[in-house]
């Protein structure tokens, strides 16, 4: 069973941690997200290769790349497109911007401005964009790519909850191990070249394969049980003490997604709830928003999802 997803996995690590060291977590949530359809947001401090990884997965699965730069001075229609008029024909003309793409890497999306920010919501959502009256639609298998810092870190905007809501998962990168982090100094402490150098070495995925993944998911099995396990954890995320901000219906339909396909890579056609357990703090800990309280105790996303993971009873 699941034959598919297990294949298309291994290639995209094999692909991916040949050239980001000591990422396999952030690379199995990344597959889950590409096999749902999912727009990942990477979050970690600077120089731990999030760019990299990013630009990597893009070479990976092939079709047009664009890349945009989070800056303060970015404007919705730098992203978007804007219509020009042209002199030769008479009549505006709309000029597309970087989110016509296949694989569209945020790089900092939170050092963009909120306006900036909200006009993704769209994109993301329903693969459109609309412009002064105008629709226009997106590639079929549009992904959006984001990285970002902390958000204490100098000249960052927090994310919009409804956009924060458009991410499938969250992949946060920590500083490497030690062995992880001495191959990276031998692969590249002796070069000139910049890293993205080897991403031309990349042996791309097929499309095919993609699709026979995804077509594997659908015949996944969830248990009436497992659903009911699912929206207890959302409810206990909307009634918990330290959440302002819980678990939409959105989420709890990405955490059912998530499950499924991390039930296929362990090549089982059934989802259980250690699946579920898996994927949650991927699928969760970003949509939560914590009271002032929590956040002035210092306590993290994360361990929200743990506690309420523990308070929540597991089905039989």
């Amino acid at each position: 069973m699941s034959n598919s997803i297990q294949e298309l996995h291994t290639q995209l690590a094999r692909s991916l941690t040949s050239v980001v060291f000591g990422t396999d977590a952030a690379v199995r949530n990344i597959s889950i997200a590409l096999i749902a359809r999912g727009h990942v947001l990477v979050q970690g401090v600077p120089g731990l290769g999030k760019t990299l990884l990013a630009k990597s997965l893009a070479r990976v699965l092939g079709g047009q790349f664009k890349r945009i730069q989070g800056t303060p001075d970015l404007m919705p229609t730098d992203i978007t497109g804007v219509h020009v008029f042209d002199e030769s024909r008479r009549e505006f003309v709309f000029r597309p911007g970087p989110l016509f793409a296949d694989v569209v890497l945020v790089d900092e999306i939170n050092r963009a401005g909120p306006k900036t920010q909200s006009a993704l919501l769209e994109a993301m959502e329903e693969r459109q964009v609309s412009v002064e009256r105008s629709v226009f639609a997106l590639p079929p298998h549009f992904l959006v790519l984001a990285t970002q810092n902390p958000r204490e870190f100098e000249g960052t905007y927090p994310l919009p909850e409804s956009q924060l809501d458009r991410f499938m998962l969250r992949v946060d990168m920590s500083y490497p191990d030690r062995d992880a982090e001495i191959e990276v100094l031998r692969r590249y402490g002796g070069r000139i070249a910049p890293a993205a150098a080897e991403l031309g070495e990349l042996t791309p995925v097929s499309a095919p394969l993609i699709a026979a993944a995804q077509a594997e998911v659908e015949a996944i099995h969830v248990a009436p049980a497992l659903e009911q396990y699912v929206l207890d954890i959302a409810r206990a995320t909307r009634e918990h003490p330290r959440i302002a901000l819980g678990l939409s219906t959105r989420g709890a339909l990405a955490l059912i997604k998530a499950a499924r396909i991390c039930a296929g890579l362990r090549a089982s056609d059934f989802v259980a709830p250690d699946d579920v357990k898996d994927v949650a703090g991927a699928v969760m800990a970003h949509r939560l928003v914590m009271t002032p309280e929590a956040a002035l105790e210092g306590v993290g996303d994360s361990a929200l999802v743990a506690a309420v993971l523990a308070d929540t009873p597991v089905p039989r």
